[in-house]
């Protein structure tokens, strides 16, 4: 029986060795080093426990948006911060830049962006040659600004969604400058061809669930091509021509038609008033007229000399001298005017004789 055979020394139950011998057996077998004695041995679980730690921990900058995916399936997103998930490869982490304006070009691409900006057109100009509606190419040079607004569907829902902004970007610009004459895209049109870029853009992007929302579209640059350019640089500045002309032709309408308008105004308005003061000085004088008739039939004697005494009153004031003559005196004797005469003497430099302004009067001319 088992427990009658005498002890082994190493080998447990049923001649199986015992897991001291076993190692003791496997190092000499392989030549395994032993665990060196001391605190050294804890930098294995120490290694493995920072590891662990480090594959734990994330970080997402302020203007970036995390995407978590466990074992490939999306599972939330998480905002600017420190954030906890599961280890070797059981979470996957993508970040996002959602909180930056980003920019793709066409028909050019920017060299050094500085004060002094510098711009390459080389090898881009398929890209940028474009026909409009009146068989006329146009060299038209581009960029969209873009934001990433939905970062689950940037990164789930649209293969290389760059690739596919490019291709709905030049396709759209294309479609729209067709629809249009070269002059209106070259001048006063770029602004809502832009515009119009910009909304269709965004329409297509949308139905295509690719996360983007376009902040803008800039035309940077429209020029006809190198061979005609001298022409419509010809055109231009007729067209600057005919408007200058124009803003001076309105510049003096502005100034002669208000003036002669005003002026027309203040005639007009100065006959009202004429016409509307001999109106009333006609009213006041029927008025008086009437007022006059009905004192005359009361008092006829007292009405007529007074008549008389105020007619004679105004008469006086419009004369310049009055010579009194007496039907008893002979010969006529002139009165001067002493005090006309003497400024008239004063202005002239010389003095008259100052002669008496009036003559005595007869005893017969005193109770006339």
């Amino acid at each position: 029986m088992d427990w009658e055979r005498p002890p082994h020394r190493g080998q447990g139950p049923g001649g199986v060795p015992e897991l001291e011998e076993f190692i003791r057996q496997l190092k000499l077998r392989y030549k395994i080093p032993s665990m060196p004695k001391g605190p050294f041995w804890l930098l294995g679980p120490l290694f493995a426990l920072a590891l662990v730690a480090f594959n734990c921990f994330y970080t997402v900058q302020p203007q970036e948006t995390a995407v978590v995916q466990r074992f490939g399936a999306f599972i939330f997103t998480a905002s600017p911060g420190w954030h906890l998930k599961l280890p070797f490869g059981i979470d996957t982490v993508t970040k996002v830049a959602t909180g930056r304006a980003l920019q793709r070009e066409y028909g050019y691409r920017t060299v050094r962006a500085d004060i002094k900006s510098q711009f390459s057109e080389k090898g881009y100009e398929e890209q940028s040659a474009m026909l409009s509606g009146d068989l006329n190419v146009v060299n038209l040079h581009w960029a969209v600004q873009y934001m990433i607004e939905n970062p689950q569907d940037y990164l789930f829902q649209v293969k290389q969604v760059e690739d596919t902004l490019d291709d709905i970007s030049e396709s759209v610009m294309r479609r729209i400058v067709g629809n249009r004459y070269a002059d209106e895209v070259l001048t006063i049109g770029r602004a809502a061809v832009a515009q119009l870029a910009r909304d269709e853009m965004q329409t297509i992007l949308n139905s295509y669930k690719t996360g983007l929302k376009i902040i803008t579209v800039k035309l940077q640059n429209v020029n006809p091509p190198d061979p005609v350019k001298a022409a419509f640089n010809e055109v231009n500045e007729a067209r600057q021509e005919k408007e200058r002309m124009i803003n001076e032709a309105q510049q003096v309408y502005n100034q002669k038609i208000p003036k002669a308008m005003g002026e027309a105004r203040q005639l007009v308005t100065q006959a009202e008033g004429y016409g509307l003061e001999r109106i009333n000085r006609s009213q006041g004088d029927a008025s008086r007229f009437s007022e006059i008739r009905e004192a005359y039939s009361k008092a006829p004697d007292v009405t007529r000399r007074r008549m008389y005494l105020e007619s004679f009153g105004t008469f006086l004031e419009r004369v310049d001298r009055l010579i009194v003559i007496d039907e008893q005196q002979k010969n006529l004797l002139p009165f001067l005017d002493v005090g006309r005469g003497a400024q008239s003497g004063i202005s002239s430099g010389r003095a008259d004789v100052p002669i008496p302004p009036q003559a005595p009067k007869s005893p017969g001319q005193e109770g006339r």
